[in-house]
């Protein structure tokens, strides 16, 4: 605990409030133990809470933007990533989160319209795909 509230001491020192700071370092273990166990809707609703305690924390905007990438948000996961990127331009774990997240909406953008292209060329024959 110590540790998380040492790591989140940047973005804490304008809270004032070390009540806030330690509730919102105990949801961001919290979420990031959830996180951690693959369960992505308690993540999402303990780093959402810790965001709100410790708004300027890009540590926890990054860790809810996996929670939200990892339970198919990934509109929700591009924007926590960016905010952690605004909070904070050397998160290098956002910037590549981020990275990976644009990379993969790419990857499949292109296979979409290769398959729907192969059934539309399907069906031109008169073949059709079930």
């Amino acid at each position: 605990m110590l540790v998380l509230i040492v790591a989140l001491a940047p973005a804490l020192a304008c809270q004032g409030d070390a009540h806030r700071a330690i509730r919102g370092a105990r949801l961001y273990a919290d979420g990031t133990e959830a996180l951690a166990r693959g369960e992505a809707d308690r993540a999402i609703e303990d780093l959402s809470r810790a965001a709100a305690l410790v708004p300027h924390a890009s540590e926890i905007q990054n860790h809810l933007g996996l929670a939200y990438w990892r339970s198919g948000r990934e509109a929700s996961a591009r924007a926590a990533f960016e905010r952690a990127i605004a909070l904070d331009c050397d998160n290098v774990a956002a910037r590549r989160n981020l990275a990976n997240l644009v990379r993969g909406g790419a990857r499949r953008a292109v296979a979409a319209r290769s398959a729907d292209r192969r059934v539309r060329t399907r069906v031109g024959r008169g073949g059709a795909e079930r």
